[in-house]
């Protein structure tokens, strides 16, 4: 459930990006209000104008219920609201998707790095096992490859990010955001999980 929680603005953003052209002209006329929007349905290029806007809105939204639901902010949602304004208020300043399609490469390089930097820092763990170790205990050496796992996995959905932002259409980009990225966060979180627990029962067995 909190996965599906963590991408809902994702959602959103896809659906916003779709659908701009059965918007209610009354609402985009609210959102005309806000400072540098300039809508117009009337401009196809403007769905992406729009689409960033809902999902700023979103993440704001997102934060604000995890907050009443469990009395604190989750970190990676701060981080994402912090990178999102930057880089969505850019897009909609310079009517430039770019900025937008960057957001995500930026977002899951920062992430790789912070997955690397866990093993030099503080108590020198692995984030991963900060994260998971009450739920499993695997060897320390596991622990560490999948932090690298981890990390190598957020640099190459960056990197593929920008190969999709930059050779194929703006509309196949969109889809990519949602569905590539959620269906390869899928595949690397069960073939993750496999490789922990087939060390977890080796552990185990050897006690």
């Amino acid at each position: 459930m909190k996965f599906l929680f963590d991408f809902f603005p994702v959602l959103l953003f896809f659906l916003a990006y779709k659908l701009f052209d059965a918007m209610p002209p009354a609402l985009i006329e609210i959102l005309n209000q806000l400072p540098f929007v300039e809508l117009s349905q009337a401009e196809p290029k403007h769905a992406i104008l729009f689409a960033t806007l809902i999902i700023i809105l979103a993440t704001i939204l997102q934060n604000i219920l995890h907050y009443l639901v469990y009395k604190r902010l989750e970190r990676m949602h701060l981080i994402s609201l912090v990178i999102l304004l930057a880089f969505g208020s850019l897009t909609l300043i310079l009517k430039d998707s770019a900025f937008i399609q960057w957001k995500v490469t930026v977002f899951n390089w920062l992430f790789a790095l912070v997955f690397i930097g866990s093993q030099y820092v503080g108590n020198r763990k692995p984030l991963v096992e900060r994260m998971m170790s009450n739920a499993m205990q695997v060897p320390a050496q596991i622990w560490t490859k999948v932090n690298w796992m981890w990390a190598a996995f957020f640099v190459f959905i960056g990197v593929l990010n920008l190969v999709v932002a930059y050779n194929f259409s703006e509309a196949i980009w969109v889809d990519f955001k949602l569905f590539g990225i959620l269906g390869l966060t899928f595949v690397f979180v069960i073939a993750q999980a496999i490789y922990l627990q087939r060390h977890m029962i080796e552990t185990g067995k050897e006690s």
